[in-house]
């Protein structure tokens, strides 16, 4: 079937502004819903075991459809993109993927989230095709602390020869995402951050968030950005830089002694709502407004009853001009009110 492709002009009125007047500007795409890892956070074991069906191949979006969205959705202002996850290097061909991504109009710049440990194999090609940097995925450096929060997968040394690998290959700048635990592995973020200063990669500690339903997320839990930073600074005096963009998420800091910079994510203690302009894509199609949705709006089954480009962009559009979401600024009312409101899972819908 012929469908009629709709060109919007960018940075035209027709950009959908939500609620709170927030633009969309960035859209994270999850690829795969399967994981080699089963963090306890995001995919235990005891609920992810070796029976536990995922999506079919024909259940996830195809390539093209991935791509005709994001075409749609950089229309309206997306201009950043970043591939998740579940494990998105699961995905078979994610290179062609990715060279199709760089190509769209408008697009300025695409990502990728993974765990590490099938970089030594898709690094150098993944930077062939297109791809400039990386985040990757790494809680501690202690090898029991490690095998305890990624479910017994694989070990520490596999994520740091494939983050060896990136750095080979050209990929940069390289990121380090660690989800910091109160009694977890708080005790080894000094540890994580010495074995990568002065190498360029920058690493950024993220509070521990009640992603999903199934980490048991009490406040208690969460090591405040403001005291792991002044811990942190008691050993390397830090500086604050500016944001490179607004809308970063991330709270930056250098080292004075010219060994690089380190990040701070305070979604609890901190909520960054009012600037957020990313919309989640699900792998099987379902777009989300925030990461602790609990509903998103359906374009796999738009796209494949033949919806035409113009249906669909005004399906996006209305999705987003109708977001109220800020979550982690209503995080204790919220919890109070309506309890454990079931919520996406983080596998779902990348972090």
């Amino acid at each position: 079937m012929t469908r009629t492709e709709v060109v919007v002009p960018f940075g035209s009125k027709s950009s959908p502004r939500d609620t709170l007047g927030r633009p969309i500007r960035d859209l994270r795409i999850s690829v795969m819903d399967r994981c080699n890892f089963r963090c306890p956070y995001c995919m235990p074991r005891e609920t992810f075991h070796d029976k536990y069906r995922f999506l079919g191949s024909q259940e996830r979006l195809s390539f093209e459809e991935i791509v005709r969205l994001t075409r749609l959705f950089a229309q309206l202002g997306v201009r950043k993109l970043r591939l998740t996850g579940g494990e998105p290097l699961l995905r078979a061909n994610l290179a062609d993927l990715i060279g199709d991504l760089t190509a769209i109009p408008g697009i300025e710049d695409v990502a990728l989230t993974t765990n590490g440990v099938l970089l030594t194999k898709y690094a150098a090609e993944l930077k062939a095709a297109g791809l400039k940097r990386i985040t990757v995925s790494l809680d501690s450096l202690d090898p029991q602390v490690f095998a305890k929060m990624s479910g017994g997968f694989d070990n520490v040394a596999d994520v740091l020869n494939g983050i060896d690998h990136a750095q080979r290959a050209g990929l940069a700048p390289i990121k380090i995402n660690a989800v910091i635990e109160r009694g977890m592995n708080d005790h080894t973020a000094l540890e994580l951050l010495e074995r990568f200063r002065g190498t360029g990669v920058i690493v950024r500690f993220i509070e521990y968030m009640d992603v999903g339903n199934r980490n048991h997320w009490r406040s208690e839990m969460v090591v405040p950005s403001k005291e792991l930073a002044a811990r942190i600074g008691e050993r390397w005096p830090l500086e604050p830089l500016d944001r490179n963009y607004r809308g970063e998420v991330a709270e930056r800091y250098r080292f004075t002694d010219g060994q690089g910079e380190v990040g701070f994510i305070s979604s609890v203690t901190q909520p960054f709502c009012g600037d957020c302009s990313r919309a989640r894509l699900s792998s099987d199609g379902v777009v989300y407004t925030c990461l602790f949705a609990t509903h998103g709006t359906n374009l796999r089954d738009a796209l494949r009853s033949g919806a035409g480009d113009e249906q669909l962009l005004d399906l996006i559009r209305d999705t987003w001009l109708k977001r109220t979401d800020r979550y982690s600024e209503q995080r204790a009312t919220l919890r109070q009110e309506h309890g454990e409101e079931r919520k996406v899972e983080m596998f779902y819908i990348g972090g």
